[in-house]
């Protein structure tokens, strides 16, 4: 038998990456998420953005996508913005945000579970059903996915939450620095 070193390092960045509060990249993916209302999760920061609730459905997609892959799910897939970053109404209420993190909350133990029934590493080289890319990558491609989407939920949170806190500034076209900061001005998309 092969050992799993590689693979409880694997584990354990997946655990880091989601929950841990000494992560040294910054916050987890549950710090960045503490705090969030569903006001907040539910706004954009400007059209054509996505909202933090966007992204956590996202985020719950792919981990989904992980898990049926592991379990040798040949056809699932990702095809549409709808299975990818949810067909949400334009207000997210309680109830519907607290179902986007349970569910984002149970697909990251569901993928722990599924990496728990591993006893070797040998899995991490074979190629993925229905990708040309290995176990090895798509695991780390998950935690460096997290990562990218953390920082934005962050950026995003701090933002609605100056917009939204009665700043002199949130109804204008700058913020406090005088760089545009919405209103209505063509902004690039970088989410």
């Amino acid at each position: 038998m092969v050992p799993n070193d590689e693979l409880i390092r694997i584990i354990d960045l997946l655990n880091t990456t989601y929950e841990s509060e000494e992560a040294w990249h910054g916050p987890s993916v549950v710090e960045a998420l503490r705090g969030v209302t569903p006001d907040v999760a539910g706004r954009r920061i400007m059209p054509n953005t996505h909202t933090i609730a966007e992204l956590v459905f996202h985020m719950t997609s792919w981990r989904i996508f992980c898990v049926k892959k592991m379990q040798g799910d040949v056809d699932f897939d990702i095809t549409t913005p709808a299975k990818d970053f949810g067909a949400l109404p334009d207000k997210i209420d309680d109830f519907e945000w607290e179902a986007l993190e349970m569910e984002l909350s149970l697909s990251q133990e569901e993928l722990i579970n599924e990496l728990d029934k591993r006893d070797d590493d040998e899995f991490l080289e074979d190629i993925v059903p229905g990708r040309d890319y290995t176990y090895y990558d798509m695991l780390h491609g998950i935690i460096n996915h997290d990562m990218y989407h953390t920082g934005q939920i962050v950026i995003l949170k701090k933002a609605l939450t100056f917009k939204t806190a009665g700043s002199r500034f949130a109804d204008s076209d700058e913020d406090e620095y005088g760089s545009p900061f919405g209103g209505g001005r063509e902004q690039d998309d970088y989410y």
